[in-house]
C-alpha cells in the first residue's frame, strides 16, 4: 500500500505473536494486540482477542497496584466487559442484523481504549525508579572514587602505601553538622514520598549509619586535599628521590588498564573479553623483553654504573645457589679474568634464562589458549580439551592430571615447612583420588567404570588438609606478629597459607584444567626469580601483572 504503515509499539509484537500462534500471553507483557494483523477475522474472533488480551492485563495490573480498582485503564476494561457480554446474547439469539455489527465495532472500540490505558499505566510503573535511593547510592559511589583518585599517587608509589584519613574529620564539626543536614533532608523526602522507597523503608539506625558514612566520607575528601595542598606548598625534601620517570612498562600498564574499562562499554568486547586479556599479556612480554634487553646489552654500553648495578642484581640471585666467592672481589682476582669460575657461569646463565623468560611464557599462552576455546564466535569449535575429556582418551587425561599434581607440589612445597610439605603431598593425592572415584580418571589397577561414587569422602579428605595447612600458615604469621618479629617464620606462614589455596584451587579445577594451574605457577616463580627482582619493579606494578594474568589465566580455563 501507498499509504504510510503505522508504527507500533515494540511491546506489542509479544501478545500479537502469541495470539497469533494460539499461544498464551507472557505473564510480564505490557503489549496490546496489533488489530489490524487479526482484521481479517469474525467479530467475535476480533472480540475474544481482545479480551485476552485485556484479561492478561488486568491480571497483570491486579498483581502490581493494590488499588487497581480505581486505575481508568481497569474501570474501562470492566464496561468494555459488560458490552461485551450483551454482544454475545444478542450473536447467540442469532441477531445478524446491522444493531449487533455497530454494536461489536462499539465494544472492540471500548476494549482497544482499555487496552491503551491499561498498557501505558503499567508501562508506567516499570519505568517508574526508586530516584532517592538511586542518589544515596551514587553519592556513596563518587565519594569512595574521588577517595581513591586522590589516593592513586601515593599507592602507585615505590612503597605502595594507601592512607585515607578519616580519624580527623570524624571529630571534626563539619561531620556533625552534614550529619544533622542529611538527616534533615531525609524525613522531608520520606514524609513526602508518594511511592514506595527502599531507603525510606529502612529502620532509623541504618539510615542514620548510612548518612554518618557519606559526611564521613565528605570530610575525608576534604581532607586528603587540603593534606595535598599542603604538600604542595612545603618544598621537596629530596628532590630527586620525588621526581618520578615514567617507563615504557608504567605506560602499558596504565593504558592497557584504562583501554580494558573503556573495552567494556561495548557489547562485542565483552562477549570476547579473553582476547583483550591475551593481547594485553602478549604485549607485556614483548614490552618485558625489551627492558631486559635494554638492562643487559644497551646500558652496559652507554652507562657502565648501570651495568654494575644490573651486575649485582643478578650477583644476588647467584648468591642463593653459590655462596664461596661472595667476599672475593672481582676486580683483585687475576685468576677470574683468565677463566670463567663456576660461580660466574651460574650469573651467566641466568642472565640468559632472564633474556628468554618472555619468549617461554609467551610459548606457555598459546599453549594454553588451545586448550579451551572460549568466547562467542569460536566456542563450537574442537579443542584439546574436547580431546582430552572424550571417554577414549581417559588414560592420556589420567597421565596428564597425575604429571601436573606432582608439578603443582614441586613447585610449591620449596618454602614450606615438613609437616606442611607432607599434608601437600596427601592433599593432591587426594584431589587425584577424588577425580578417579567420580570417573573423571582412572588409577593403573583401576578397570572400568563399576566403583563410581560421588566422591564426597575424597573431597572432605583434601578439605581437611586445606584447612590443617593455612591453619599452620595462620599460625605461623600470628607468631610471627605477637611472640617475635622474625620475617622467615613470616615469609613460611605466608606461603603455607598460599600453598593451601593451591591446593584448594587443584581441587576445584577440572583435570584436563590442571595443565593451567601448573603454568600459572611456573610463570608466577619464573617472573618473580628472572624478572620481577632484576629489574626492581614496584609492589603497583607487581600487583597490576599479577591481575593481567590472573585475568588471563582465568579465560584459559
Amino acid at each position: 500500500p501507498l499509504a504510510q504503515p503505522e508504527r507500533v509499539q515494540q511491546t506489542d509484537l509479544a501478545s500479537t505473536l502469541a495470539i497469533g500462534l494460539g499461544l498464551p500471553i507472557s505473564r510480564n507483557s505490557v503489549g496490546n494486540l496489533i488489530l489490524p494483523v487479526v482484521g481479517g477475522k469474525t467479530m467475535r474472533e476480533q472480540l475474544r482477542f481482545v479480551h485476552l488480551n485485556g484479561f492478561q492485563l488486568s491480571r497483570l495490573l491486579q498483581e502490581n497496584t493494590p488499588a487497581y480498582e480505581k486505575d481508568p485503564g481497569y474501570e474501562h476494561f470492566k464496561i468494555a466487559e459488560k458490552s461485551h457480554g450483551n454482544w454475545i446474547k444478542l450473536y447467540l439469539e442469532g441477531n445478524n442484523s446491522e444493531i449487533l455489527l455497530n454494536l461489536g465495532k462499539k465494544v472492540l472500540k471500548q476494549y482497544l481504549e482499555a487496552l491503551k490505558t491499561l498498557s501505558s499505566s503499567l508501562s508506567k510503573q516499570v519505568a517508574q525508579y526508586d530516584m532517592y535511593s538511586m542518589m544515596v547510592g551514587t553519592v556513596i559511589i563518587m565519594e569512595v572514587l574521588i577517595l581513591l583518585l586522590l589516593s592513586v599517587p601515593k599507592a602507585l608509589s615505590k612503597r605502595a602505601e594507601f592512607e585515607v584519613p578519616l580519624s580527623p574529620p570524624l571529630f571534626s564539626l563539619l561531620f556533625y553538622l552534614m550529619c544533622l543536614m542529611l538527616c534533615a533532608v531525609h524525613v522531608i523526602v520520606c514524609t513526602s514520598a508518594e511511592s514506595l522507597c527502599y531507603f525510606c523503608s529502612m529502620s532509623w539506625l541504618t539510615a542514620v549509619g548510612v548518612m554518618m558514612l557519606i559526611s564521613a566520607l565528605m570530610c575525608g575528601i576534604l581532607s586528603a586535599i587540603a593534606k595535598i595542598f599542603e604538600n604542595y606548598r612545603l618544598p621537596p625534601k629530596n628532590p630527586v628521590a620525588s621526581s618520578y620517570n615514567w617507563s615504557e612498562i608504567d605506560v602499558l600498564i596504565l593504558a592497557g588498564t584504562i583501554g580494558h574499562v573503556l573495552s567494556l562499554g561495548a557489547s562485542s568486547f565483552i562477549e570476547e573479553e579473553h582476547q583483550t586479556w591475551y593481547f594485553l599479556i602478549n604485549t607485556l612480554c614483548l614490552v618485558l623483553c625489551q627492558e631486559l634487553c635494554r638492562n643487559n646489552f644497551l646500558l652496559k654500553e652507554c652507562d657502565p654504573q648501570h651495568s654494575t648495578n644490573v651486575k649485582q642484581i643478578f650477583d644476588s640471585i647467584g648468591e642463593s645457589s653459590e655462596c664461596k666467592n661472595i667476599d672475593i672481589p672481582a676486580a683483585s682476582n687475576s685468576k677470574l679474568g683468565k677463566s670463567p669460575s663456576s660461580s660466574e657461569f651460574i650469573k651467566g646463565s641466568d642472565k640468559w634464562i632472564s633474556l628468554a623468560t618472555p619468549w617461554i611464557i609467551l610459548i606457555c599462552c598459546r599453549l594454553l589458549r588451545s586448550l579451551n576455546q572460549t568466547g562467542v564466535q569460536w566456542a563450537h569449535r574442537p579443542d584439546f580439551g574436547h580431546w582430552l575429556t572424550s571417554s577414549e582418551h581417559k588414560a592420556e587425561l589420567s597421565f596428564l592430571a597425575a604429571v601436573s599434581l606432582l608439578m603443582i607440589f614441586f613447585l610449591v612445597q620449596r618454602r614450606c615447612s615438613l609437616v606442611s610439605k607432607i599434608a601437600m603431598a596427601l592433599g593432591l593425592l587426594g584431589v587425584y583420588s577424588y577425580r578417579a572415584a567420580i570417573g573423571n580418571v582412572t588409577f593403573p589397577w583401576q578397570h572400568g567404570g563399576k566403583d563410581i561414587s560421588k566422591g564426597i569422602t575424597e573431597a572432605r579428605f583434601v578439605y581437611v588438609f586445606v584447612l590443617g595447612i593455612v591453619f599452620t600458615g595462620t599460625k605461623d604469621l600470628l607468631k610471627s606478629q605477637v611472640i617475635s618479629a622474625d620475617s622467615s617464620t613470616k615469609s613460611t606462614g605466608l606461603w603455607e597459607v598460599y600453598s593451601g589455596l593451591v591446593l584448594l584451587a587443584a581441587l576445584l579445577f577440572r583435570p584436563h584444567n590442571l595443565p593451567v594451574l601448573v603454568f600459572c605457577l611456573l610463570i608466577q616463580t619464573m617472573m618473580t626469580k628472572y624478572i620481577w627482582i632484576p629489574l626492581k619493579f614496584d609492589a603497583a606494578q607487581i600487583t597490576i601483572m599479577h591481575y593481567w594474568f590472573g585475568q588471563a589465566f582465568f579465560y584459559f580455563q
